[in-house]
């Protein structure tokens, strides 16, 4: 069963949180033009498809194992192994493991989604939070382009504010992708106009034909 969301009410940013990572996450707020994940999704039913589940009527936990893809809405986890619990007041709390797992969701009025992968991703149905953890990585893409990207150890994604909080691990976590294993974030150049280099510029109707033209 699924309830509207309600505020946050813990704090945005981990006590946790190292100086170079607390910087990383107020950059962040900026990072993307002013939309928010798809709203209709927290009202959407949870869907999990495997090869193999197990569940604890007792414990309100469903263990899913094998392709496991949990749908809800616009929203898609993709990962070796699954857990699915439900609370006292029916939210649903979701964690998921991988090589890596992933996360995939819509940004609301824009053809724009945000995608992460991580090793381990917890969703939480009442904060709306995704929590990536160990090699992580979010990016946000228009399908085929990766416009903006964040690697780190643990990242912590708001998707109701579109807020991010991020800690690195000093290089216990490397990847190819970081090697430092810190806190890296890599946002395209923009021009004036929003487009990036290299996009042709939209067609604009003159004012007038020009001197000769017939």
């Amino acid at each position: 069963m699924t309830r509207p969301a309600t505020p946050l009410t813990h704090s945005r940013f981990p006590a946790a949180l190292t100086a170079t990572a607390f910087v990383a996450a107020i950059a962040l707020s900026g990072w993307t033009a002013p939309a928010r994940a798809e709203k209709a999704d927290r009202d959407q039913p949870l869907a999990v498809e495997s090869d193999q589940m197990q569940y604890d009527d007792i414990k309100q936990v469903g263990t899913f194992t094998g392709r496991v893809v949990l749908t809800k809405g616009s929203i898609v986890v993709r990962a070796d192994r699954l857990t699915v619990r439900q609370d006292e007041e029916g939210w649903q709390h979701a964690t998921a493991w991988g090589a890596p797992a992933t996360f995939r969701q819509k940004r609301e009025g824009v053809n724009e989604w945000i995608e992460g992968r991580a090793r381990r991703i917890d969703y939480d149905g009442k904060h709306e939070t995704v929590r990536l953890q160990q090699q992580a990585t979010m990016q946000r893409t228009d399908g085929a382009r990766i416009l903006d990207e964040i690697h780190g150890n643990d990242i912590l994604y708001e998707s109701g504010t579109e807020l991010f909080s991020v800690q690195g691990a000093a290089g216990k976590e490397a990847t190819p992708e970081n090697p430092s294993g810190r806190v890296r974030m890599v946002i395209q150049p923009r021009t004036a106009n929003g487009q990036s280099p290299g996009e042709p510029a939209p067609l604009k109707p003159a004012d007038r034909l020009a001197p000769g033209s017939r």
